[in-house]
Order: C-alpha cells, then structure tokens, then sequence
C-alpha cells in the first residue's frame, strides 16, 4: 500500500458517497468500464444527486483491480488524454468490489440478489459469451459451458454465473433483473438473452421459463478509447493526483458514447441527464461503430502488427495507411450500413481525428487480441454484404488476410507475435496439418465458427484473399498498402 491514499479528504468525489446503494452490479471490472459505465454514474452522482451506486464483480481480477479497489475505499482516478492536455477525475460511485478468486463463488451470487439491484451491466469481452461469433448461438461443447450444465451451482463461465444469481432471486421471491451487454457484438442483447435462455433451459426448464419473462436483455452500443494502462501511464497518474498511487486508475480519450435500448422494467438511473442516448432501436449506431471504428480499428491492428507500428497513432503518421483506412471506412464500411445516423465523411473524420491523438498509445497488440471473436460482425457481415451486391471489398480482404498473416506468428522484422485469442490451438492445428497444396487461407477458413460455411464456398472471396494474402507474404504489408492505395487510384497526401 502507498504512503498517501485517494482516500485522502481532497481527492474525495464532490457528493456524499454514504448515499450510494448498489443498484448496479458491473460483471467485468476492466479499464473499460472504469472508465466508461462507471463514469457515467459517476457523473450522475456528482451533477443530479443520484443514489446509483456499482458492485464491481470480477471473475479473474488477473490485474489485481478488486484487490487494490478495497484497499483505497472502492475509489480510483480516470485520467483523459488529449495531446498533451491531461485531466483527473476521482470515480467514487463504488459500494462494493468482489473478486471470485478473493471472496468466493457464494459471495459473488449473493450480490447478484441484493433487492434493491436493478441493473447488471457487463464487459466479459466476446469470447466471454462462450458463443459462436458466427451465429450467435451457445457453444454447447464450450468447457465452461459444459462443466456449468452439470454443476449448476458451481458454475465457472460469465452466464453460468449470472444464472446462478438469477436462480438464488427467483428461489427469494425477488423481482428479475436488467442484464445490460455492453461489450462490441452486433445486437449485443439479443445475444446475452440467447446464451442465457439456452444455458438456463439446458440446467432447469422452469428456472429458463423464469428469466424468459422476468429478465431483460436491452441492446446497447458503447465508445471510448482505453489502452491498457502502462507504468508511464500509472506515473503521468500519480503526478495527476499530486503524489498518489493508484494500482486501480485508467487512462481514455476525452470521448465517451454511450447508446441504450431503452427497455429497463425494473428501472435505471437516468442516464440521459449525462448525454446517454436512450432509443428504441440502438442498431444503425450499433453497427456504424462495429464496422467503421472497430473494423477499421482491427485492419490498422493486423497491417501495424505486420509492419512494426506499435500504436494506432504511428499507424496514423502513414499516409498511405491513413488514407486506405478513410476508404475502408467511407466506401467499404459505411456503404454496407442499412441506416447510417452520422454522415459518413463526418463520423469517418472524427474517428481520424481521435486515432491520431499522440497520448493514447493505444497497442495495435491489444486491438488485435482475439481475433477470432470480433473478425464475424468488424469485417465479415461488411464482406458478405459486398459478395451479395457484387461490390469491390479490397480493404476488408487486406485486412482479414493481414489477420491470416498475424496469426502465422511472425512480423516482417522476423519477429514472433504473441497471439492472444481463444481459437490460438485450433489456429496452430490448422496450419500445421495442412495437406501438401493447401494454402494457409484455405486451412484458416476451415474455422466455421468464425467463417460459417457460405464464405469458405464462395470461389470470387477465397481467390481474392489468397491474392492478398500472397501479396503480403511476398512483399510485406507496408508495399502492399502502397500498392492497394495505387490500385484504387487514392491520391495520398501527407498525414
């Protein structure tokens, strides 16, 4: 433990924390909701007096986060990076903090049936769904999901969990709850709902009958950029707070979005006082951000990986990168969107404007982690939409093939890359029992739950990601994004 606390009387928030009640329980304590969800409560509390307070819960605490929340009063700093203009806030709306690891399995399911709990929000990432990226569906021979079918009370995945919860709220005669997705899949709450009734239908029918009518799953879209915090990160912090460690405080952009289907029957905090959008329908922003920040977030990923950028903002020093991207964004993304509620040229130059922001560092590694999870709703569904319009998608072939290339392991400096993603075994498997003749594209596409099989069929998109793909391992991606940018006659102008 540090010297100094933030507990300390002048970094306290500006309202009476004693008021807080922990109406929210967050699934998921990672620097994103620390500096997203949480600083929308936190907002409340400050400038409307909201009694809305957050249970953190974490099924890892891998980083240490519950631990070092505990210990400083359930309080931690979010600093916001523009340049070289940094700002402090110190989030206090945290009741409670527990860790699965720490505190046991009991004591986790017994927050989820607090009375006054309205709201569970999540970011447990893709793959934490235990789902298949490409339809959606449950992964019935998930390990997780498996053990949690058989154990139901001892259950190890983020819904197992979460039923677990919900079995103890109907077992007390308490009301059922909102389960708020907020994590980067198309219709994010029509997943949630999916997993949940057919985990609960596989575990006990009348329990699945319980959360059919009693639980809702609202969709939601979020945005704000949150690298992963570094030791001059957690210093520039420390300066922030004139001294202070904090093990548990984030760095972000000073940009934070925040989308909700407004389907909440066992109310919320009123979210819109703080710039929150609450719609009917929160699909057109849901997709514009999948496909035109995300997408083009993971395309910068794989060609930086490759190409030796470290961060999205060195991406953005190459122009020629710089101006695959716009297209990517403008003709091959925004064009696939059945509603687009910002003008593309306009949304596609603010997602310029804030990739280029030099205090960042966002690691084009952590973008490019798990693969796998996000390539079906960034870039595929985008691909699928193309091949049934007969329209040209070679950014979004460059891209995917970049993937291909990335998890071959090796960057052009002959580096290894450390491959993170849930398929990491299946991946190696695959390339590694190729028969004699058959390309690494042709072995990756075998992965249906990422590909399906409509696109490892379609003759036009294999023959187009082997010529990518071929492309890149001959002549590196640096010369292959000068040679698209030629190719698709982009005039490029220094960035």
């Amino acid at each position: 433990m540090p010297d100094s606390s933030l507990s300390t009387k002048h970094l306290q928030p500006p309202y009476p924390r004693e008021a807080l009640r922990p109406r929210l329980l967050h699934l998921g304590c990672g620097a994103f909701h620390r500096a997203h969800q949480a600083v929308f409560a936190d907002m409340l509390a400050s400038d409307h007096a909201s009694d809305w307070g957050y249970c953190e819960v974490s099924l890892t605490d891998s980083g240490g986060t519950i631990t070092a929340l505990k210990g400083q009063d359930f309080l931690y700093a979010v600093a916001e990076m523009d340049g070289n203009d940094w700002s402090c806030r110190v989030v206090g709306v945290v009741c409670q903090a527990l860790s699965l690891r720490e505190d046991g399995l009991s004591a986790v399911v017994e927050a989820l049936a607090q009375p006054e709990l309205a709201v569970v929000t999540l970011t447990i990432t893709e793959k934490g769904y235990c789902h298949s990226p490409a339809t959606g569906q449950l992964q019935m021979e998930h390990p997780a999901i498996r053990h949690d079918i058989a154990s139901p009370w001892q259950p190890c995945s983020a819904p197992g969990v979460l039923l677990a919860g919900l079995r103890l709220r109907r077992e007390r005669g308490l009301p059922g709850l909102t389960i708020l997705s907020c994590d980067n899949m198309p219709a994010n709450g029509v997943v949630t709902r999916q997993v949940m009734t057919t985990l609960a239908s596989l575990q006990d029918a009348d329990l699945a009958a319980w959360v059919e009518s009693q639980v809702a799953f609202p969709s939601s879209m979020v945005d704000c950029i949150v690298p992963m915090v570094t030791a001059e990160t957690r210093s520039r912090i420390r300066d922030l707070l004139g001294g202070v460690d904090d093990p548990a405080g984030v760095a972000c952009e000073p940009y934070r979005q925040w989308v909700i289907e407004d389907c909440f029957p066992y109310g919320r905090p009123p979210w819109e006082r703080v710039g929150v959008k609450l719609l009917a329908d929160v699909q057109p922003f849901e997709e514009m951000k999948l496909r035109m920040l995300n997408g083009s977030h993971s395309f910068l990923a794989y060609l930086g990986c490759l190409t030796g950028y470290v961060h999205v903002s060195d991406c953005m020093q190459d122009a020629c990168l710089v101006r695959l991207v716009h297209h990517l964004m403008v003709e091959e993304q925004a064009v696939t969107l059945v509603q687009c509620p910002i003008k593309p040229e306009e949304y596609a130059a603010q997602l310029l404007t804030r990739f280029r922001n030099p205090a960042l560092l966002h690691r084009t590694l952590q973008i490019a982690m798990d693969g796998s999870q996000k390539l079906p709703q960034r870039m595929l569904a985008s691909i699928r939409f193309h091949l049934a319009h007969g329209s040209r998608f070679d950014c979004l072939a460059l891209g995917l093939a970049a993937w291909m290339c990335f998890v071959s392991r090796v960057d052009e400096q002959g580096q290894v890359i450390s491959v993170s993603d849930p398929l990491t075994g299946e991946i190696g498997r695959l390339l590694s029992s190729r028969t004699e003749g058959e390309s690494a594209v042709r072995a990756l596409l075998k992965l249906e739950q990422v590909f399906g099989t409509d696109l490892p069929a379609n003759t036009h998109f294999v023959e187009l990601l082997e010529q990518q793909f071929q492309l890149l391992q001959q002549h590196g991606a640096r010369a292959c994004i000068a040679l698209l940018c030629h190719w698709l006659g982009l005039t490029v102008t220094l960035a």
